[in-house]
């Protein structure tokens, strides 16, 4: 039987700002020991993601209790379409952990190890022959991030590779043509080369192409049928949500980023999938439905990547610690239009997937994660001090994080 599921949906008139609500809503139980989530403040969190710049917002909250829905606004700017949790959207980096899942199946069939060299599978791909598998999926190689010359204006860097289809290769010399940012190992540094390579590693050690792998390996076995890899294709195959822009300069127009390849981003954030979609792949991920125990044990290694102690990378795999003393595993997603938090619980049986329809504006970021703190901690009092809100990280570049 499914669990019961509450679903509320707001359609916001944008020029008004005025919003109504459909549906019915039900109460949610919690499990034993854990909090039941915050209804009214995900939908509040949405409401404000909407009144920061987002023609829409929604989040899906599964647990052994039940089902939550939220949405709020347009799926299209100016359509009157309301948010559906049944559409598909980029999800950006989020595509970063399904790439590393391939490949730690891979090393744990054992075609490759995690201490092996990029260069000993690829040779010549990388001028540092110390840069390891391990490396590359911890974003510790010091590979330069290309997207942060690609996207240094926001608009016009987004025009000139809308329809661009470039090679993996192509995205790696980008990256090699500047110098490190760091030594092999030494510090953390978010590149979005370090999962082009990921990508080449997985076609050469397959001998498949990204979309056939990922299917076979994780959206077929799931059952993730809002889940694909389209690229080169710059479309989506069925009902979604429409992505934009924030221009650089105040007040400009959204620019409707719907339609493109996404191929700068590749096995670094090209795939799109669905809430419910994002919620089934980590319940399986950290369920241990799809990495042998080692491989799992890990990806789950953390360390940190800034000073706040509260934000952490493994391979492939963020983790925050949130304010009520309760961490949760997975990866945001920054891809032009759109902004992602897909996250859960360590035993993956409490899951929270959450998008708002635009990029380059920081503001709307830094909101939509408030969720975390609303569908895992529950309704608390304020004095109970702050609630976790992660700052934009480095999907994109600040620069492309906006405002």
């Amino acid at each position: 039987m499914s669990p019961p599921t509450t679903r509320r949906t707001v359609a916001a008139a944008v020029a008004l700002l005025a919003a109504f609500t459909a549906g019915t809503q039900s109460a949610v139980a919690a499990p034993a020991g854990a909090p039941a989530p915050d209804e009214a403040g995900l939908r509040a969190v949405l409401e404000e993601s909407v009144g920061l710049g987002a023609p829409g917002a929604m989040a899906r909250f599964e647990g052994p209790g039940g089902v939550v829905e939220e949405t709020v606004g347009e799926r299209a700017l100016g359509s009157g379409q309301p948010m559906d949790t049944r559409a598909q959207f980029r999800v950006g980096s989020v595509t970063k952990t399904f790439s590393a899942v391939v490949l730690l199946q891979l090393v744990g069939e054992g075609a490759a190890g995690l201490d092996d060299a990029v260069n000993d599978h690829l040779p010549g791909l990388l001028p540092d022959d110390r840069i390891t598998l391990r490396h590359v999926l911890s974003h510790r190689s010091g590979l330069y991030d290309y997207s942060n010359d690609m996207f240094a204006r926001t608009v016009p860097g987004f025009e000139a590779v809308r329809h661009e289809v470039f090679t993996l290769r192509e995205l790696v010399d980008l990256s090699t043509a500047q110098p490190p940012t760091v030594e092999p190992g030494s510090a953390y540094a978010y590149s979005n080369a370090n999962f082009v390579v990921a990508g080449l590693l997985i076609e050469h050690l397959t001998g498949q192409s990204l979309a056939d792998a990922y299917q076979e390996r994780v959206i077929g076995p799931l059952g993730l049928h809002g889940t694909a890899y389209v690229h080169p294709a710059a479309t989506f195959p069925g009902a979604h949500v429409n992505g934009h822009l924030t221009p650089d300069e105040a007040g400009a127009p959204l620019v409707d980023s719907t339609e493109q390849t996404a191929s700068w981003a590749q096995s670094a954030g090209a795939m799109i999938s669905t809430p419910e979609d994002l919620n089934r792949f980590l319940e399986a991920l950290l369920g241990g439905e799809l990495l042998g125990a080692g491989e799992l044990s890990e990806m789950l290694s953390f360390a940190p990547t800034d000073g706040t102690g509260t934000r952490h990378y493994g391979l492939g795999l963020r983790r925050y610690d949130l304010s009520c003393d309760l961490s949760v595993f997975g990866h945001t997603g920054t891809v032009q239009g759109y902004y992602t938090y897909a996250f859960a619980t360590e035993d993956g049986a409490r899951s929270l997937a959450a998008t708002a329809n635009t990029s380059n504006n920081g503001t709307v970021n830094t909101a939509l994660g408030e969720t975390l703190e609303a569908a895992f901690c529950g309704a608390r009092p304020p004095a109970e001090g702050a609630r976790f809100a992660p700052a934009a990280e480095p999907d994109l570049p600040a620069g492309a994080q906006g405002r």
